[in-house]
């Protein structure tokens, strides 16, 4: 089969699992190429859990349900007991590592512990933790172009915050970073 990644994302509502999601579903738009985004919340908005599944293909997708994950995205405790199973072997595990503990379970995977949430702070709003990830994702999987993806944080972020940018932007970087260290390890 041509050009085919899944992402599974999930933490608490707030989070900013959907937005993460919806960069890498508008990035893969912008590249041409057929995306389903799927949300699904917990019964509360903030506090409650919150997952979305994204499918990027060069082909008509048959299915928008991702049951076995290329890449799993892990934002906090719950949902890594919840979804560690359903990470493709030789997928990729995202996680925040200020929120999430992992014991190494998953030998057959590669996985990143991003210390999204102290980063956050350091850069200026614990909000951005999400776009943190978003750039470890990016890094590490090859789902989408990271220079599109810039483009897709400019016009989905930047143009509702415009004075949030360069926090976004500086996030994102940071992202990729830790998951280009991660890997050359």
């Amino acid at each position: 089969m041509s050009f085919y990644k899944t992402l599974l994302a999930a933490g608490f509502g707030g989070q900013g699992v959907m937005v993460l999601g919806q960069l890498v579903a508008y990035t893969g738009i912008e590249e041409g190429r057929y995306v389903t985004w799927i949300p699904s919340y917990g019964p509360e908005m903030r506090g409650g859990t919150a997952n979305c599944g994204v499918v990027l293909s060069e082909e008509e997708i048959g299915s928008p349900v991702v049951d076995n994950a290329d890449v799993l995205v892990i934002m906090n405790q719950p949902s890594l007991s919840k979804f560690l199973h359903r990470v493709k072997k030789g997928g990729t595990l995202v996680y925040n590592s200020d929120l999430v503990e992992y014991d190494g379970s998953r030998p057959d995977v590669t996985a990143i512990g991003v210390p999204a949430s102290r980063i956050a702070l350091e850069l200026g709003s614990d909000k951005i933790a999400n776009i943190i990830i978003l750039g470890a994702v990016v890094e590490s999987s090859g789902m989408v172009n990271p220079e599109v993806c810039v483009e897709t944080i400019k016009e989905k972020l930047g143009k509702k915050k415009p004075k949030f940018l360069p926090m976004n932007l500086e996030a994102f970087e940071r992202g990729k970073e830790i998951a280009r260290d991660a890997l050359s390890q």
